[in-house]
């Protein structure tokens, strides 16, 4: 595996429920590897896994049997090199931009200086110039995404995961963001692991898909995306993207 990159070995899941005394599997003996600075998104069924799938990679919960490594270094909880991008900012309302940016970093302690250094330089970097005094109730919901976005940067992780970060957003304001990811992911050269529902998000974000089946999750297909890069959203309606998500519709139905 190469040097910052994440490996999967046989994850697998199984809930207790005490109500009824029984269990239910969640996901099975599923296996993986993304490379360093690959961007590889994750789709399935609803129900099948994938949020449960990023926060075991992200050390928020623990699998029943299997093993995450991050650099050849085996994950046992959260750690400074992933960062977590939920569908909802959780910004803290008291805070502007530039202070909801700086919370990561203050948590690892950075001095105050490089800090404020390294949330002007990723503000910058997500388009929010201008808006580092702005308050969360103050920007729209993609502002909002964004800054959420620059706050996970900010920390330097090796590995952004990001769950369903643009489910709130509206069409327009979406694709607008998928655009805009395209540009910070190339920009700031990280590692990306995405769960969407949204298959043509997949398509045109990725290096490769991930398909996952019906609970138990487990891996049913990997996909790589050839569209050449730079990609603009124009080539959501070329045959060749049509042809991908018809494959990709296939294999979750």
């Amino acid at each position: 595996m190469m040097p910052n990159g994440l490996r999967a070995s046989d994850i697998s899941l199984t809930y207790h429920q005490p109500r009824t005394n029984s269990s239910v599997a969640a996901l099975e003996n599923v296996a993986f590897e993304v490379a360093e600075g690959e961007f590889v998104s994750i789709i399935g069924p609803s129900g099948c896994g994938k949020s449960t799938l990023l926060s075991i990679v992200d050390g928020l919960i623990k699998a029943t049997s299997g093993t995450v490594w991050v650099d050849d270094v085996q994950v046992s909880g959260p750690g400074r090199d992933r960062a977590m991008v939920f569908q909802d900012a959780s910004l803290l309302p008291w805070r502007n931009v530039s202070a909801n940016v700086q919370f990561g970093m203050e948590c690892q302690r950075t001095d105050k200086t490089q800090a404020a250094r390294r949330a002007q330089e990723f503000i910058e970097l997500v388009g929010l110039d201008g808006f580092e005094k702005h308050f969360p109730h103050e920007l729209s919901g993609g502002m909002q995404q964004r800054v959420n976005l620059a706050r996970a940067l900010a920390a330097d992780p090796q590995i952004l995961l990001m769950d369903e970060p643009f489910a709130a957003l509206d069409a327009q304001t979406r694709e607008a963001m998928q655009e805009e990811l395209l540009r910070i992911w190339k920009a700031s050269k990280k590692t990306v692991l995405f769960v969407t529902h949204q298959i043509d998000e997949a398509i045109f974000l990725s290096d490769r898909i991930l398909v996952l089946s019906k609970r138990p999750g487990r891996i049913k297909a990997d996909i790589p995306i050839d569209i050449p890069r730079p990609r603009a959203l124009s080539i959501k309606r070329s045959a060749e993207f049509h042809a991908l998500e018809d494959r990709l519709w296939e294999l979750i139905n």
